[in-house]
């Protein structure tokens, strides 16, 4: 019986164990909480739990040496020690990460052990990148080009889940989608190359309307234009990834980074209330009329969506924070925890959409639409566990019955990894709708 490693036990861990029991793999969940693993494995015979922490590198190598593959669901950060260990085992491994430079590095040592590190085998890094690429080697196969291309995606809460001026839940890394807002932006439209500065990150968004579930909003998701390389369109002319939201995260968003509310500043914040948290980052001696005056800090009025939505997560409270030296990030972020998880009986969604437009030898030109509607079930799983530990799931296993060849460094852009990865998740309901030969007007404008 082959026996799989995954260390982590993180909101989106659950599926990934749930699917290698179930098709015949041992597993071990190796994690800080064990009882978290414990949880994910239920009793079944061939899984087992160890409490296990990422300073304790020599129990590490143990675990790598006595796996047939390691999946790492760590944050990225711990990722490259866990590859350097896999490489010295001569072990496979994978993640639903992007790939750091770091990792790009290890890819002449991975081959030298005779491995795959497949990483950004997830759902945004990875079902985009593999349902992205099955279109544009179609368009190639058939001579044509890639003049344009849109590449957007979000987790969000289902419609009947949203309940919050936000318009928002948290539904996976809660900390990390607060801290993402202080991304840059990169992107190329029109032949045009657009550089966006983090303070400007939510200030210009764009809307798509998105059937059965209406107007989002979008902005630009760090930096697109390695991907023109990446996906083998040098000759586009359009190259925007985005993410996703509904009407009011980005207006709302933007007015708190303007305040300094999800800065890695550290300042010493003992014995202030929220609305001294407040007049402290906007320069106001007390909290006296904090939400009036933060409407004039920010030149909006008292009743913007804004400055409700701040109110409504009660930025605005002379409530004490009990917190010391701390950062505005950490602060704002496990406020918006306490408030915006979502909860077991209710519903988060992940939406997808590719844009494409091709031209061909004879002059023709068509715009071929891709999009993806997933719904999570309350108490069993979620879209977002579903979406990103499936891809990964199935990538374990199709490295496990060699089925892939390629060694090294690699991301899900190439057509052996790509297609069997795609059609296996459509036996899972998880699957791309494809529109071909629509006409120009359907592109982004």
């Amino acid at each position: 019986m082959k026996k799989v490693l995954i260390l982590g036990a993180g909101l989106v861990v659950k599926p990934i164990v749930t699917y290698l029991l179930k098709h015949g793999y041992h597993v071990t969940v190796a994690t800080r909480t064990k009882s978290k693993a414990d949880a994910m494995i239920g009793g079944h015979p061939n899984g087992n739990s160890i409490a296990w922490t990422v300073d304790d590198e020599p129990a590490l190598h143990e675990m790598v040496k006595n796996h047939d593959l390691t999946v790492s669901l760590l944050p990225w950060a711990h990722h490259v020690m866990v590859a350097k260990i896999c490489i010295a085992h001569k072990k496979n491994m994978v993640t639903t990460s992007y790939v750091k430079p770091p990792m790009q590095a290890l890819d002449e040592q991975a081959k030298a052990a005779g491995i795959i590190i497949l990483n950004e085998l997830g759902l945004d890094p990875g079902i985009d990148h593999m349902s992205a690429m099955r279109i544009i080697d179609h368009v190639h196969n058939k001579q044509g080009k890639i003049e344009e291309f849109y590449s957007l995606c979000g987790a969000l809460p289902a419609p009947d889940s949203c309940d919050n001026p936000f318009n928002y839940k948290f539904s996976w890394s809660p900390k990390g989608v607060v801290m993402a807002g202080n991304n840059d932006g990169h992107f190329l439209k029109k032949g045009k190359e657009y550089y966006i500065d983090p303070a400007d990150l939510f200030k210009n968004p764009f809307s798509i309307d998105f059937p059965e579930v209406g107007r989002l909003e979008v902005y630009p998701n760090r930096d697109s234009l390695p991907y023109t390389d990446l996906y083998g369109i040098p000759e586009t002319k359009t190259m925007f990834r985005g993410t996703l939201r509904f009407p009011g995260w980005c207006e709302t968003m933007d007015a708190m980074k303007h305040i300094g509310l999800i800065t890695s500043d550290e300042k010493d914040f003992t014995g202030k209330t929220y609305a001294g948290l407040i007049a402290m980052l906007i320069g106001e001696k007390n909290a006296a009329d904090i939400k009036k005056k933060t409407a004039e800090f920010l030149h909006i009025p008292p009743d913007s969506y804004a400055i409700n939505a701040m109110e409504w997560l009660g930025l605005f409270e002379d409530k004490p924070m009990g917190r010391g030296k701390d950062t505005p990030y950490e602060i704002t972020s496990d406020l918006m925890i306490s408030k915006m998880m979502l909860g077991n009986n209710e519903r988060d969604m992940v939406v997808m959409q590719h844009t494409f437009l091709a031209s061909y030898p004879d002059g023709s030109k068509e715009v071929v639409k891709s999009r993806m509607l997933d719904f999570g079930t309350p108490a069993t799983d979620t879209a977002i566990a579903r979406t990103v530990a499936l891809p990964a799931a199935v990538g374990v296993e199709m490295i496990l019955e060699n089925k892939i060849s390629a060694r090294g460094v690699h991301i899900p852009v190439i057509p052996e990894i790509y297609h069997p990865i795609l059609d296996r998740l459509e036996d899972m309901n998880i699957r791309m709708i494809e529109e071909y030969g629509l006409p120009e007007s359907e592109n982004i404008k």
